[in-house]
């Protein structure tokens, strides 16, 4: 399924993402470091 929704949650230390398809549904939820982060949006087919 593709993800066509990113949310993201900032914080001092962590990125959490909330991952959903086309018809807003959650498909994955991460929390990432700085470093995870950059290489999750790298890796990421934009839509």
């Amino acid at each position: 399924m593709a993800i066509s929704i990113v949310g993201v949650d900032l914080s001092k230390t962590v990125f959490q993402l909330s991952l959903a398809d086309a018809k807003h549904h959650v498909v994955d939820r991460k929390r990432l470091s700085r470093a995870q982060f950059h290489r999750f949006l790298a890796q990421t087919e934009p839509v």
